[in-house]
């Protein structure tokens, strides 16, 4: 993957006029933002609705236009520019496919456009096509088409053109979960196969993860972090991460001092966590904790536990089921247990 910088934000903020009790306001939708997403990466915007990744994608794609600072797309300030005039492409989460129009003809719209010759037309179409797996469907209507079919051919619309950077709008978001899931693996394999830059608007935590090679975690406006998905999740540098980005637990104040010797607020992930009989010494190489199991939650894959802790507070335990069965994980209710984990896998918060 080249060095690079695909795009670039420069203290990009976005503010929007709001109306309230017959006051005139502004609500800042992109507050501060700067980033960098290198040439042939697969970069995530990752928040809750509301927090400034779908702002922050239309502003890449011209659809609206920063109120202050710089969007760069390959060095090039684009921060004025109309759509059409930026070398991007936008993949939505409804498709925007034109129902008159066979698959062939909604792939082959841009080259049409653009006064290509009908034979290379087709043999383009047909490349595509491939590209997306849908090769001998240029015939059919979209409504012949099954949900993910439909985001193939959308995909393979915006890819006709060669853009140097695709944008995708949480473009999964109307698939089931098992499709989703199947399209989310896909959709990498084709991003590999072209090599160009995707950058890719999702609220779902394992999408991101699933997919990218760096995520921007977006919350009110601003960016809580920036890294690859093992970074974001293993050691989330803000309570809003922790608790956004998979399940955590957070320890505070009585209970994190009772641990580790200090009220610094840091997070565990359930899983990193073992769940042990009260015999024996801990580890001098782990943090502990002594509690009592208060329910049980079996879950096939694992099983999950909620721990309250001699003292107060309480933790949240998960543990696959290796080489247990239903009836043997819910002995364990109601039991005195030693909770564990390695130092290290403790992340101290800064937010």
């Amino acid at each position: 993957m080249s060095d690079d910088k695909a795009i670039e934000f420069r203290n990009v903020s976005r503010t929007f006029p709001v109306k309230q009790d017959n006051l005139i306001g502004e609500v800042k939708a992109v507050d501060n933002v700067s980033l960098e997403i290198h040439n042939g990466e697969f970069f995530s915007l990752l928040g809750p609705s509301g927090s400034g990744k779908t702002t922050s994608l239309r502003m890449i794609a011209g659809f609206d236009r920063p109120t202050s600072g710089q969007i760069l797309l390959y060095g090039q300030d684009v921060s004025n520019l109309p759509p059409y005039e930026r070398d991007v492409n936008t993949v939505f989460q409804d498709y925007a496919l034109f129902p008159h129009m066979t698959v062939g003809e909604n792939v082959g719209y841009g080259l049409m456009i653009k006064k290509i010759a009908r034979s290379e037309r087709e043999k383009r179409v047909d490349e595509m096509l491939d590209l997306v797996q849908l090769l001998g469907f240029s015939g059919r209507k979209p409504a012949q088409l099954s949900g993910g079919q439909r985001q193939r051919v959308a995909l393979a619309r915006a890819l006709i053109n060669h853009p140097k950077v695709l944008l995708l709008d949480e473009p999964l978001g109307a698939l089931d979960l098992k499709l989703r899931q199947q399209m989310q693996i896909e959709l990498k394999a084709i991003q590999k196969r072209v090599g160009i830059t995707f950058i890719f608007v999702t609220h779902d935590q394992e999408e991101a993860l699933t997919m990218s090679d760096r995520i921007a975690v977006f919350n009110q406006g601003r960016i809580e972090q920036i890294g690859s998905p093992a970074e974001i999740y293993e050691h989330p540098l803000t309570q809003f991460v922790a608790g956004f980005v998979g399940v955590s637990n957070l320890i505070s104040g009585d209970t994190a001092r009772r641990i580790t010797g200090s009220d610094v607020q840091f997070s565990i992930r359930p899983e990193k966590i073992h769940l042990d009989a009260m015999d024996g010494r801990p580890d001098p190489e782990t943090f502990s904790a002594e509690g009592k199991v208060r329910d049980v939650i079996y879950l096939g894959l694992y099983t999950r536990y909620l721990v309250d802790l001699n003292g107060g507070g309480d933790l949240v335990v998960v543990e696959q089921n290796l080489k247990t069965t239903s009836m043997d994980v819910m002995k364990a209710k109601g039991q005195n247990v030693r909770l564990s984990w390695k130092k290290e896998h403790a992340s101290y918060l800064g937010g």
